[in-house]
């Protein structure tokens, strides 16, 4: 099957079924580009017709913003440009702060990161549960409504804080992991997404590039972040690893990459999603758009269905701690650490 390269849509905007996510241009993975090539990556990206770019106010606290400011916003009309708040960085130290002054102090502070005077979509980035989801949402729409932000989106939290904050203010989107080999989203919430009209929006489609081919048995650098997941260490990674060779497989049969095969089957789930993968390279990321061109049979999209089942995938998505800063569902018998 082709997948459909005709836009896509989440809450007011039309984009293409691929976007950027732009977090490891500054933070989260190694090796991380110098700023220079980053701002190049940036720019192709647009040149190639990416016209959906998400940051956060976390990354690289608050230096991914200032990249896409200083790099893109001579060409504003031609994308749709997406951030986030409530999960931030005080001291160099993540922290969740979800309540309205925080928000709106957040909001101003990214507006000037970004050099911009309104943000398309910006996210409640984490659930903060010492707040009712209520006066989160209440405070992003008061931003809606002094034309600051034109819609509002969720990161990471459940069908059932979805049906909350949508009935305070319409959602645009949520955002959540989604690939292969996460499939926490498949539990209730792209349902809940369908049945509200709200867009779905897939960060680590390539389940934090193990889909891609570019983790191998040594794992990643001490200071990725991906080194303290569980299923990037062992006795889990080598599983983990066997399962990739045999979706390589797969892939080969397919006449695709791995990279190609794992947007495929993200974008195939249903006709709300769009997938923002993050690359630091420009040859990746035109590899990743090329998806959109090409025939995937559909007896390969059922055989990664069949390879990553819920149980498949060995250890925990994340530590305790990031564990407990996350509302999505969980599947029965889902390892938690």
């Amino acid at each position: 099957m082709t997948i459909a390269p005709s836009p896509r849509s989440i809450g007011p905007f039309t984009v293409s079924a691929i976007g950027l996510g732009c977090m490891n241009l500054s933070h989260a993975y190694l090796p991380r580009p110098d700023p220079r090539d980053a701002e190049r990556l940036l720019r192709h990206a647009l040149d190639k017709g990416v016209d959906f770019f998400d940051t956060a106010a976390l990354y690289g606290f608050g230096a991914n913003e200032e990249l896409l400011g200083r790099t893109l916003m001579d060409r504003r009309g031609d994308f749709v440009l997406a951030s986030k708040c409530v999960l931030g960085g005080k001291g160099g130290q993540r922290g969740l702060d979800g309540s309205p002054d925080a928000i709106e102090a957040t909001l101003e502070d990214s507006l000037r990161r970004l050099r911009v005077d309104h943000i398309d979509l910006y996210y409640l980035h984490r659930l903060d549960p010492n707040v009712p989801i209520e006066d989160s949402v209440g405070a992003l729409a008061r931003a809606v409504d002094a034309g600051k932000i034109g819609a509002i989106g969720l990161s990471e939290m459940s069908a059932a804080t979805l049906r909350r904050a949508h009935a305070v203010h319409p959602i645009a989107a949520m955002q959540t992991e989604y690939s292969p080999w996460t499939r926490n989203a498949e539990v209730a919430v792209l349902d809940a997404c369908v049945a509200l009209g709200v867009g779905f929006v897939a960060f680590s489609p390539l389940a934090r590039g193990v889909l891609a081919g570019s983790v191998g048995p040594d794992g990643v650098d001490e200071a990725d972040i991906r080194h303290a997941m569980p299923r990037f260490q062992p006795p889990h990674l080598d599983h983990n690893l066997g399962l990739a060779v045999r979706f390589r497989t797969i892939a080969q049969a397919a006449g695709c990459t791995m990279a190609q095969l794992s947007l495929a089957w993200v974008l195939s789930r249903r006709p709300n999603i769009v997938a923002i993968p993050g690359t630091t390279s420009t040859a990746h990321l035109d590899e990743d758009l090329a998806t959109l061109t090409l025939d995937i049979p559909t007896d390969a999209l059922a055989a990664v269905d069949a390879l990553f089942t819920f149980e498949a995938v060995s250890g925990p998505r994340y530590a305790k701690g990031p564990q407990a800063q996350i509302d999505t569902e969980t599947w029965d018998g889902e390892p938690l650490e």
